[in-house]
């Protein structure tokens, strides 16, 4: 869709994004563009102000932030942010440049038959991601089908439900899109993964033939046709009617699943040419430009404060050397410009292809992107992606950033202590520490020196999108904002320095949450530095936080869930790990509405249950031998259709379907050590004793 101005009384801003022009609306809300202070465009989907505070809407808000965070498939258009609880509820999604399948097909008339066969194989897959993941999209239509350059993906989760939930739907409403939704769900009965290939099959017969296969002179004639008529194929060419026939089966249990879809729908080579060639694609290419003049970015996306004579003495007595990438002086040779003005716009992060399972042997692990490379510190930080760069700690503990594509080192800071710990701002920048305790900020994909600053820095501990929080040589907490290089507050750390470790933090909405090595945990308001929530005897281990929406997990002896904005709590897993009680759990992996952790010989994925301060299992998984083991520290990770668990004795990595119930193949590496793990773009970095590897996920 082509957007729109803004009209009076549009919002000029919604959480990080600024607005820039309406895509579209509806009953319920408006769809904006917006853009983050990274550059990153997106849709941004609000909830009307006067609907803001209906309860129903806004529970079916929050289902769609967490159906689609669910999804991992290139074929879907990845949530990036949302603010479900106080003011005007938003989603922000990928923006996809490029006409929904019915404003092409109307536009450009049916399509040839091997452009449909690739527009069903890559539907099919994608389907397939949604359903491995648990759920039902159940609104599969014509203008929920964004064709980009790239090739189809689908949208709006608005009434996507888990694979076992009813309808949404009460006595009169229309549960789904007349025409395409299947015989089950028009009649208000359970619905599966079946009823979304129903909608498929529909949906092809469309872009095949240019009109629907079930019509009629108004709605109820067309759900009668649905559950009672024969499907209208004889505009679609009859190669393809037989293999749509078997989608738009009435009994569920006749029709294909997606995988046989994709397999049967199998283009011929080039048949995609359709969104990279010809009159379609050009429309692509005319809506990505027009976006592009849309979301241009202004001479400079962070603040660029003027530094004055005062602050410029002040940094000056303080012996503070603020540097650009030419090593010079800014205040003194560039007195008008801030110490970021010249950092770029976060790149985009180049996704790897999902693996096969089709080629894949059972039980065996597919074969690496790249690596083993033998270029880490043994036992050192965990990698850190960061777009187009992976950042770890060198085998010389400076810090190194390979590319996430191919290993290959892309730059090198020497002089930085990478065992101090280094974080990302905004994608941007990439800060660390150098054994003196001055802070290194520096590109994140060039690895260009952009600033330093302080002398006293002994941890870095977190970042969010314009602080970076460091722990001092004299325990103070200080927040220094990265685009002006001004100390927001310090405050005195929450736990005393430990020489097993420093503390784990994560921060992110304005909080910050620290897990101390004396077992305190204290959640801090990023803008007042004052302390929200705190709990003791969380263990001394070092477990990492983690955080998903508005719920932070903090593991130890107990596996605890609360609130982000206020510290309330959820609910508490005790540690099941008899071998090692002050062990507990590992660090937990947040996974939308669940979280992953390792606890003993077992793995679990854990939800909250509605309405009750007390979790359910999802599903759990015993990890070797049912035994005596101490535990590990390591966090799961969750990538595309897949989970990597740690095995608690460090022997391997165990890789199953998201969905738990299946086992898919270990990962090993002839080194000693505990693993580390970490996921980006269909990628999962796996590192122990010195040596990485990259590998690619399943999507299913």
């Amino acid at each position: 869709m082509t957007p729109q101005p803004l009209a009076v009384g549009d919002p000029l801003r919604l959480g990080p994004y600024r607005l820039l022009g309406i895509l579209g609306e509806g009953g319920m809300g408006k769809v904006y563009v917006g853009r983050d202070g990274a550059g990153t465009t997106a849709a941004v989907k609000v909830l009307r102000p006067e609907l803001a505070h209906d309860r129903h809407l806004a529970q079916r808000f929050v289902r769609e932030a967490d159906m689609a965070r669910a999804v991992t498939s290139r074929g879907v258009a990845r949530v990036l942010g949302a603010q479900t609880e106080g003011g005007r509820p938003w989603i922000a999604a990928e923006f996809l440049a490029g006409p929904t399948l019915d404003e092409a097909v109307r536009a450009y008339g049916p399509m040839d038959a091997p452009t449909v066969r690739a527009l069903a194989a890559r539907l099919a897959r994608t389907l397939h991601d949604i359903h491995a993941a648990g759920l039902v999209h159940r609104d599969l239509k014509p203008a929920n089908i964004v064709l980009t350059s790239t090739g189809p993906r689908i949208i709006d989760f608005g009434i996507a439900r888990p694979e076992h939930g009813l309808t949404l739907t009460t006595t009169g409403q229309i549960p789904v899109t007349p025409g395409y939704g299947a015989p089950e769900q028009v009649l208000g009965q359970r619905v599966g993964p079946a009823s979304d290939v129903f909608s498929l099959g529909a949906v092809l017969a469309y872009a095949a033939s240019g009109r629907r296969t079930f019509d009629g002179a108004h709605v109820a004639a067309v759900q009668y046709e649905v559950v009672h008529g024969t499907p209208d194929l004889s505009q679609v060419p009859p190669e393809l009617q037989t293999l749509i026939g078997p989608c738009l089966a009435k009994d569920p249990a006749l029709r294909p699943a997606p995988p046989q879809v994709a397999e049967a729908f199998a283009p011929p080579g080039g048949a995609d040419r359709a969104w990279r060639k010809g009159p379609l694609a050009q429309d692509i290419r005319r809506r990505e430009e027009a976006t592009k003049r849309l979301t241009a970015p202004e001479d400079t996306a962070v603040p660029a404060a003027k530094p004055t004579r005062r602050r410029f003495l002040t940094l000056t007595a303080a012996g503070v050397a603020v540097l650009g990438a030419g090593g010079g002086a800014w205040w003194l040779t560039r007195p008008e410009a801030s110490p970021t003005a010249g950092v770029p716009a976060a790149v985009a992060a180049p996704e790897a292809a999902f693996a096969s399972l089709i080629d894949s042997k059972p039980g065996e692990a597919p074969k690496a992107l790249w690596g083993p490379l033998d270029v880490t510190a043994p036992n050192g930080r965990p990698p850190l992606p960061v777009r187009d760069v992976l950042v770890v700690q060198a085998t010389g503990g400076e810090l190194l950033a390979l590319s996430v594509t191919d290993g290959r080192e892309r730059w090198r800071a020497r002089g930085v202590d990478a065992s101090a710990g280094y974080v990302s701002v905004a994608d941007r920048l990439v800060v660390g520490a150098d054994a003196n305790g001055v802070l290194h900020a520096f590109v994140a994909s060039t690895g260009a020196p952009v600033w330093q600053t302080r002398s006293d820095v002994h941890d870095v501990l977190a970042a969010d999108d314009t602080h970076v929080y460091v722990v001092t040589k004299d325990d103070e907490l200080a927040a220094v904002d990265a685009w002006t290089l001004d100390t927001a507050w310090t405050r005195p750390m929450t736990s005393p320095r430990s020489p097993d470790g420093p503390a784990k933090a994560v921060a992110t909405g304005k909080r910050l949450v620290i897990h101390g090595r004396d077992g305190h945990v204290e959640v801090l308001d990023t803008t007042t530095a004052e302390t929200l929530c705190t709990l003791k005897d969380q263990g001394t281990r070092g477990q990492m936080p983690s955080v998903s929406g508005n719920t932070f997990y903090i593991a130890g002896p107990d596996l605890v869930a609360r609130r982000l904005d206020d510290g309330g709590f959820l609910w508490k897993e005790e540690s099941r790990n008899r071998g090692d009680l002050e062990m507990g759990w590992s660090s937990p992996t947040a996974d939308g509405a669940f979280v992953l952790a390792v606890v003993g010989y077992t793995a679990y994925r854990l939800g909250t249950v509605a309405e009750r301060s007390r979790s359910s299992t999802d599903w759990s998984v015993v990890m070797g031998e049912a035994g005596t083991t101490t535990g590990t520290l390591t966090a799961p990770v969750v990538e595309g259709g897949t989970v990597w668990l740690p095995e608690p004795d460090d022997s391997a990595v165990r890789v199953m379907n998201r969905t738990g119930d299946t086992f898919l193949f270990n990962v090993t590496m002839q080194r000693e050590g505990p693993y580390q793990m970490v996921g980006a773009a269909h990628r999962v970095f796996v590192a122990r004793g010195g040596r990485i590897v990259a590998l690619p996920v399943f999507g299913v």
